[in-house]
C-alpha cells in the first residue's frame, strides 16, 4: 500500500514538474506532496461549480453567431452584406451574366420598400427601381413627402431572373435568408411590400393582394403593409387609387411612430 502511494506522488509531482517547464514556475514542496492523501481527491462525479469571480464575461452576441459558421449571421454591415451577396451563388438565377442588384437608399432608414426580382435596367445600372417603374415610384414617393434618400429600397431576389419572370420558389427560398439580414441590418419600423410575389413570399400568405391590402402585420420586429406594384400601374390605371390610399395609410402609420423624418 505505501508503495503505491509512494509511486503515486512520484507520478504527480513529475507531472507538476513538466507543467512547470511549460506553464512557469508552481510552489508545490515535497512537504506538501507528502501531506496529500488519495482519499481526499473530488469524486469523478462531482460538480465543480464556479465562483462569480471566475466567471469569465459574456462573449459578444456576433462573437457567438460567428462561431456557428453562418456567413450571413456574421455580416455586421450593409457593406458586408452586399459582399457576401456577390459571391453566393445560390443568389444567381438562370440567367447568366446578371449583375448583382443589391438595395438603394438609406442605409438606416424607418420605412423599407421591397419588390420582387430586377428587371433589364436594374440589371444594368446595378440599382433597384430605375427603370419606367421606378420612375413612377419616385413620384409616388414624393407625393406623400419622400425620396428616395430617405428610405431603402431592396428586393425578393438580387439577380435578374429569365424574361422578367416572377422568381420560383428555389430563387425565393435561397434569397430570403439574406434579405432577412438586409432587414435587420436596416432596422426599418415599417415596410411596404410592392406587388403580389413580395407581401406573399413575406408574410408567408397564398392569397390576392386586394385581400391583403389595408392591414399592418408584424413581421419580424416591425410592420408590414402591402400595395400593387408601380409596373402594374403602368398596365392598369385603375389601380392608381388603391395605391394612393395605400401609401397615404403608410405615411400617416410613419409619422405615428415617430420615424425620422
Amino acid at each position: 500500500m505505501n508503495e503505491n502511494r509512494e509511486d503515486l506522488l512520484h507520478q504527480i509531482k513529475k507531472f507538476l514538474e513538466a507543467e512547470d517547464e511549460i506553464f512557469g514556475p508552481l510552489a508545490i514542496s515535497g512537504e506538501d506532496l507528502s501531506i496529500m492523501n488519495v482519499e481526499d481527491e473530488p469524486d469523478a462525479h462531482s460538480v465543480v461549480k464556479p465562483s462569480s469571480e471566475d466567471k469569465p464575461p459574456d462573449e459578444p452576441v456576433q462573437k457567438q453567431v460567428n462561431e456557428t459558421g453562418d456567413p450571413i449571421a456574421a455580416c455586421n454591415t450593409l457593406d458586408e452584406l452586399r459582399e457576401l451577396c456577390k459571391a453566393a451563388d445560390e443568389l444567381r438565377t438562370d440567367l447568366k451574366d446578371t449583375n448583382l442588384v443589391f438595395g438603394t437608399g438609406n442605409p438606416n432608414a424607418d420605412l423599407m420598400l421591397i419588390g420582387e426580382a430586377p428587371g433589364e435596367q436594374e440589371d444594368k445600372e446595378g440599382e433597384p427601381f430605375v427603370g419606367a417603374a421606378g420612375q413612377l415610384l419616385n413620384k409616388i414617393l414624393a407625393a406623400i413627402n419622400f425620396s428616395r434618400d430617405d428610405i431603402y429600397i431592396a428586393n425578393i431576389l438580387k439577380h435578374r431572373p429569365p424574361g422578367n419572370r416572377n422568381p420560383n420558389d428555389e430563387e425565393r427560398r435561397n434569397s430570403l435568408p439574406y434579405l432577412y439580414k438586409q432587414i435587420e441590418l436596416v432596422n426599418p419600423k415599417l415596410i411596404l411590400c410592392l406587388g403580389k410575389v413580395s407581401a406573399t413570399t413575406l408574410l408567408g400568405k397564398d392569397t390576392t393582394l386586394k385581400s391583403m391590402r389595408g392591414t399592418f402585420y408584424p413581421f419580424r420586429g416591425t410592420e408590414l403593409t402591402v400595395t400593387y406594384h408601380p409596373a402594374a400601374l403602368l398596365r392598369n390605371q385603375h389601380w392608381k387609387r388603391p395605391v394612393w390610399e395605400d401609401v397615404q395609410s403608410v405615411r400617416k402609420r410613419y409619422d405615428e411612430l415617430g420615424c425620422k423624418p
